[in-house]
């Protein structure tokens, strides 16, 4: 675990700061070392680093004293949800007070005539999911892991469902956010749509914790499908596999998901979930309607496509038993890659195009990496065109790390020179700072006039996206 090297002026300052949020939260305030270690990394490769104290807060107005004795001691402050985020979000890279939000765990109100809901910012994704059970309602939302609301929010997740229902920044209407000064702010509102002044909910949806603290979220609602569907085919090259999600899309069939395995991440698959499907590229496909029907209609149509593409062995599945098995499998993908290297782990790129050019870019992508050490597999939410290609490497072999970031570097310039972005749903963190500014150039500018006016001293998230200037001593 990194540890970072403080002067006496700041160490005096965080113990005056440990010491206000012990008096403050008693025993949800710890310096405990296996809390702080559990609390200095998330899911990716990125090299630990553990907070000075980790606060586990119930209320928004608990949050705003953290923030306020965070102002009064100059000490940094990090947003923790579920610990899921996959680019260094939630190290706590300069120390300070890390806010685990998991037991602001309240859901405030469910709002079905409205097709609204409004919940605490530690509520887990899965558990608003069954709140909503009976209701005729869900939210679709699904990044793989079971994450918070706030943390998707905060990193503007989105995951298999966003070819049909959008991403977290399409179905967030409103938040409440306490600022790095401790004032608390009410962005948006219940209304399905308002021209009322600067759209500040979206501004925060996707900040990483940089701007603010999330602690509440009102949430878009969508009506449960009458009918739902399932299909998955075999392709004999990536390019026929990649081609048929276009098509599906330019022809404007309202599929709910299209995701794209390789054979790499096939084989791994077959090996963990103990399926067997071919070797070989293969798309998932869900669909749904307001009646079998339609459905049905949707999956022959599919079908043809995927036939003109060379696709063989099309099946539809129409039993939930049968959707479930396929999409537990899809879900798996991420452990099943773990199991190819026993002991390893991943650094996972998350390029996403135009859909025009994702073909090309996957093709070129795999080139790249023909002969590279280690394993690498691809998987994709390919309907809206985002692709995840996950290098498996030895965590004691600092050359693996290295390749892997040459590689990684090729095929983000390459994904922009497109047209694309370096990164479609797991954020900036400290991961893919340096690619922002060649994304997005003078626009960082503007992005750190923002930083200055609502965390003038740089301590919400430091380190992270982007900084007005070094951290104050």
């Amino acid at each position: 675990m990194a540890t970072t090297q403080i002067t006496t002026p700041v160490r005096e300052r965080t113990q005056a700061a440990i010491r206000e949020l012990e008096a403050l939260l008693d025993r949800r305030a710890t310096t405990a070392e296996s809390v702080r270690e559990h609390h200095s990394h998330g899911e990716s490769y990125h090299e630990a680093a553990a907070p000075d104290v980790v606060c586990f807060p119930h209320s928004t107005e608990e949050v705003s004293e953290i923030l306020k004795i965070s102002a009064r001691h100059q000490v940094p402050v990090i947003p923790f949800g579920a610990g899921t985020s996959m680019e260094g979000q939630i190290n706590a890279i300069h120390g300070g007070i890390t806010i685990d939000m998991r037991e602001m765990n309240k859901i405030l109100r469910i709002s079905p005539e409205d097709l609204q809901a409004t919940v605490q910012a530690g509520v887990p994704r899965k558990e608003l999911q069954r709140a909503l059970a009976n209701t005729g309602f869900t939210f679709f939302i699904d990044p793989g892991a079971d994450a918070t609301i706030g943390g998707m929010t905060s990193t503007r997740a989105s995951g298999t469902t966003a070819v049909r229902y959008g991403t977290m920044r399409e179905n967030v209407m409103a938040l409440t956010v306490v600022l790095a000064d401790g004032r608390v702010i009410h962005t948006g509102s219940r209304a399905r749509k308002s021209a009322a002044g600067y759209d500040l909910t979206h501004l925060f949806v996707g900040a990483e914790g940089t701007l603010g603290v999330i602690t509440e979220i009102t949430l878009k609602l969508h009506p449960l499908p009458e009918a739902v569907g399932a299909a998955c085919a075999t392709f004999p090259t990536i390019r026929d596999a990649v081609e048929t999600a276009i098509s599906t899309i330019q022809l404007g069939i309202t599929v709910a998901r299209i995701e794209l395995m390789d054979e790499g991440q096939i084989d791994a698959c077959n090996r963990y979930s103990k399926t067997n499907y071919p070797v070989a590229p293969l798309l998932f496909f869900e669909f749904h309607g307001d009646s079998v029907r339609n459905v049905n209609e949707q999956a022959e149509t599919v079908k043809g496509l995927a036939e003109e593409h060379g696709a063989t062995g099309f099946q539809s599945f129409t039993s939930p038993e049968e959707r479930e098995t396929l999409w537990k499998m899809r879900h798996e993908a991420y452990f099943a890659t773990l199991a190819i290297r026993p002991g390893a782990k991943t650094f996972t790129t998350d390029i996403c195009l135009p859909i025009s050019r994702l073909a090309d870019c996957i093709v070129e992508s795999k080139k790249d990496v023909e002969g590279a050490a280690f394993p690498c597999v691809v998987v994709g939410h390919v309907g809206d065109g985002n692709f995840h290609m996950a290098f498996v490497l030895d965590p004691n072999n600092p050359a693996e790390h290295e390749e892997a970031l040459r590689l990684e570097e090729k095929i983000i310039r390459r994904a922009l020179e497109m047209g694309g972005t370096s990164t479609g749903e797991h954020g900036i963190g400290f991961g893919r700072k340096k690619y922002l500014p060649i994304e997005h150039g003078a626009a960082v500018e503007a992005m750190r006039a923002i930083k200055q006016a609502l965390d003038p001293d740089n301590r919400m998230n430091p380190g992270k996206m982007v900084e007005p200037r070094p951290l104050r001593d």
